[in-house]
């Protein structure tokens, strides 16, 4: 069920946005060669605590598939594409990482994620780097009032196969709201004119997730870490967004 919020429930949102994207900020601003993980995750926990939000990652359980997801963030290095754990494993010069984050404020989530390169690196990673957000900001210039999910979601895969890379199948966007995971499910591909139309009032996270080899993915044994399965880079940028009829509005922005 596609839950529609009342102007009261997007300002929450709004607020909540803003505040994890403080959140990601001060972790952008805190990598460097050699910081760890697990040190970037107790940023994330002492900005929360400052501004009053709650962590949602945490704890968090998707169904019975997996153990509660240990730690506020996931820091995901290299072909590691989504749910990395943090821990001791300390960033070297030229690492692509990507990190995301959600917090809960008065009930309500902002989710968001980026990727960036540690110190310096060669153009190609670069051109991921690009991509990957580019493709961010295709499928948001698509979430206006009577297109359909199918048609952000296939903007994306198009942007991004056009650009020589590829889009994971088995992840995607959501709706998000009062929890996590909210309808509809927001895929990096597909066919316009297919699915949930979109109405003012519905907000969701889009979150491109763009693979420099192939698009297959595996779990690692922690099952929780998705990866390349060529071993190839990945990169992850996201927002929660609103429909409004005026374009969608980008919560999770400084």
């Amino acid at each position: 069920m596609i839950v529609l919020k009342s102007q009261k429930e997007l300002e929450l949102m709004r607020q909540a946005g803003r505040i994890n994207a403080e959140v990601l900020q001060t972790i952008r601003e805190a990598v460097h060669p050699g910081v760890t993980t697990g040190e970037l995750n107790k940023v994330a926990e002492r900005v929360q605590t400052k501004l009053k939000v709650e962590p949602v990652f945490k704890g968090y359980t998707f169904g019975n598939q997996k153990p509660p997801f240990p730690t506020t963030i996931t820091a995901c290095i290299n072909e590691e594409l989504v749910h990395g754990i943090p821990g001791p494993r300390r960033l070297q010069e030229g690492d692509l990482l990507s990190v995301d984050c959600a917090s809960r404020y008065q009930g309500y989530i902002g989710d968001s994620a980026f990727s960036m390169v540690v110190g310096q690196s060669g153009s190609e990673v670069q051109r991921l780097l690009a991509v990957t957000e580019r493709a961010l900001y295709v499928g948001i210039e698509q979430a206006v009032v009577g297109n359909r999910v199918g048609d952000v979601a296939a903007a994306i895969q198009q942007y991004v196969e056009s650009q020589d890379f590829n889009v994971v199948r088995g992840y995607g966007g959501h709706g998000v709201g009062r929890t996590m995971h909210e309808d509809p499910h927001v895929p990096n591909y597909g066919i316009p004119g297919k699915g949930a139309l979109l109405r003012a009032g519905m907000t969701f996270a889009i979150e491109p997730m763009v693979l420099q080899g192939k698009s297959e993915v595996i779990t690692l044994s922690d099952m929780w870490t998705v990866i390349a399965k060529d071993k190839k880079l990945t990169a992850h940028f996201e927002h929660t967004i609103a429909i409004t009829n005026n374009g969608a509005e980008i919560f999770t922005r400084l």
